[in-house]
């Protein structure tokens, strides 16, 4: 399923940890409007989605490659280099990777747009 917009916050590991401690322990909730991805750094989120990776996702969701060698063929990416940037997109839930026939990786666009969450004072 694709998400439209998707929610993206940016702290550093010690915040998120907290956080996750406090949800843990039921001191807080997960608001409504809070992010689903995190970032632990503006740098972070600035390389996964920088210009050439925000262009490889519209060439997946535009073209719908069934395997990273079809990919390959589309945006003279390699494929180890694809299967390394999919993967870490992967794990951030922007994209996932299905397999296919005989092995193959077919990567899936799951978020269209995202939205930055960042407190610069707090």
């Amino acid at each position: 399923m694709v998400s439209k917009v998707v929610n993206v916050g940016i702290a550093s590991h010690g915040e998120l940890k907290e956080r996750a401690l406090a949800i843990a322990r039921g001191d807080r909730r997960r608001g409504r409007r809070e992010p689903h991805i995190w970032f632990t750094s503006i740098e972070s989120f600035a390389k996964v989605l920088s210009e050439p990776n925000r262009a490889l996702l519209r060439i997946i969701d535009e073209r719908q490659p069934q395997s990273l060698k079809e990919l390959e063929d589309l945006t003279g990416r390699k494929v180890s280099n694809l299967s390394r940037t999919l993967k870490t997109m992967s794990r951030y839930g922007l994209v996932s990777l299905e397999t296919g026939h005989r092995g193959t990786v077919r990567p899936k666009v799951l978020v269209r747009e995202v939205r930055v969450d960042l407190e610069l004072v707090g």
